[in-house]
């Protein structure tokens, strides 16, 4: 009885480790944040992050600012450990592009609780991972990239929606926080085109 409980309890500790092993590995970063400080890859290794393209003009980032759902989101993963990394990947001249004074202000204005705004201004992070809309969320748990998509699973621009979605990044943060795998690894992303 005992040999079996232990089988199955190493059975199920190899399909997780194979099920975060399966997550591709997350491309390696380099930006500098609303201050002046710089980000990279390497100083998360160990970390869980959100990785957040976010356009503040864009009406389905609007969506989630303007009831303050992505600032609960923020607040309550950064108050479990979770490093959240707004980026704006706006070019100089379109759309959401922002100095790092007026990305500051933006934030204070929205009660941001971001671990910090990453300013893509040449979209070299951007195309680096892929990101397409604003919002795209990514989530990266010691290394490895482990979600991919959607902030949840209504694609509209109506904050109505967001209490009947299924919150595709809760999701896989909860996950992850318990040392569980992924279910939903990867979503389509819905929003603005990225202004590269």
């Amino acid at each position: 009885m005992l040999h079996r409980k232990l089988m199955s309890i190493v059975t199920l500790a190899l399909a997780l480790s194979s099920s975060f092993a399966m997550a591709e590995a997350a491309p390696a970063f380099s930006a500098v944040d609303s201050t002046g400080k710089k980000h990279t890859l390497s100083d998360y290794s160990d970390k869980t992050v959100v990785l957040e393209w976010k356009n503040h003009e864009c009406p389905f980032v609007k969506k989630h600012y303007s009831v303050g759902n992505m600032q609960a989101l923020q607040k309550t993963y950064t108050q479990k450990g979770v490093v959240w990394l707004s980026v704006i990947s706006s070019a100089e001249g379109k759309q959401g592009h922002v100095t790092g004074s007026e990305a500051n202000a933006i934030a204070k204005k929205e009660g941001s609780a971001a671990t910090a705004i990453l300013l893509d201004t040449k979209g070299e992070m951007g195309k680096l991972y892929g990101a397409k809309t604003t919002p795209h969320m990514f989530v990266l748990h010691k290394g490895q990239l482990v979600y991919q998509g959607a902030i949840d699973s209504k694609p509209s621009t109506d904050s109505d929606d967001i209490a009947g979605a299924t919150n595709y990044v809760a999701e896989a943060l909860d996950a992850v926080l318990a040392g569980q795998a992924v279910k939903t690894a990867s979503t389509e992303s819905y929003g603005c085109g990225v202004k590269y």
